[in-house]
């Protein structure tokens, strides 16, 4: 029998291979370990895994009243190692305990917060940084999206300006507006580091390569905020200025209604004055 050593080796191998962080390849290989302690416990082993112990071991930590979420954690590690074994069908019928999602709104920055950061990123004076910074508080892509985008996805007229968001087939995806502001600093933008081909990267690190979402919220964590908040600022911003809930599924690319529905959690709903705006 392979010594589990070996075998959790591999799988850290793999995911490095997979372009995990340090700090999510520390997190599976520990899940890993502690499940594999319980399998030798029952004289089972990682590399002969079973549907039916992988099961056990799930009751094993509700029994010990393990929480909800903490489950969830090692179900989705062990359905990517059965991945790493190529045998992913040892998941499909395992049930866990499902994780009850609270009805906060997700968390956004503050019309005063949201001035500092950009005072903060101006004042830095790097306008790669500050293009960034206002695309994702003012479009709000997921960083992805802002990794993948190329020169030829901003288009700029005279009067008004898009972005262009593509799926990971390169097909459009939805075309953002851009402000009059944001406008300007790309057109800024793309003078000083003279952007001009079209397939070019639109943003790159500074060894002149295509920015990954890792290096963005490492460049991000200097303002002390993390891309998702921005994203969160953006939708909320719009349900704030009385932007339609179908409207700003469409601008944020929300494929369910329900994710967008979270933004309107706290938002204090005048009836009167909807009746009055309506049948003045």
């Amino acid at each position: 029998m392979e010594n589990a050593e070996t075998i959790l080796n591999e799988f850290r191998m793999w995911l490095v291979n997979k372009g995990k962080s340090n700090n999510t390849v520390k997190t599976y290989v520990g899940v890993l370990e502690s499940f594999n302690e319980w399998l030798l416990s029952n004289e089972a082993s990682l590399k002969d895994l079973q549907a039916v112990q992988i099961q056990n071991y799930l009751y094993f930590l509700e029994q010990k009243q393990m929480s909800a979420g903490t489950i969830d954690k090692v179900y989705a590690v062990i359905s990517v190692y059965t991945k790493f074994l190529q045998k992913p069908q040892l998941m499909v019928n395992i049930v866990k305990k499902e994780v009850i999602r609270t009805e906060e709104a997700p968390q956004c920055l503050s019309d005063s917060e949201k001035a500092s950061l950009l005072k903060e990123v101006l004042l830095d004076g790097n306008l790669r940084n500050q293009v960034i910074v206002y695309t994702l508080l003012q479009t709000g892509i997921r960083v992805s999206e802002l990794c993948a985008l190329n020169v030829s996805d901003v288009k700029i007229a005279n009067d008004s300006g898009s972005l262009v968001i593509r799926n990971e087939k390169g097909e459009v995806d939805r075309v953002i507006p851009i402000s009059k502001e944001l406008k300007k600093l790309f057109l800024v933008y793309f003078e000083k580091e003279k952007k001009n081909a079209a397939l070019d990267p639109l943003f790159c690190s500074s060894v002149k390569r295509r920015m990954t979402t890792r290096s963005v919220q490492y460049m991000l964590q200097k303002y002390h905020v993390h891309p998702h908040k921005l994203r969160h600022t953006f939708c909320q911003d719009l349900i704030n200025h009385g932007v339609d809930i179908q409207t700003v599924a469409k601008l944020a690319g929300h494929r369910d209604i329900n994710i967008t529905k979270r933004y309107f959690k706290h938002i204090e709903v005048n009836l009167e004055r909807a009746i009055n705006q309506t049948f003045a």
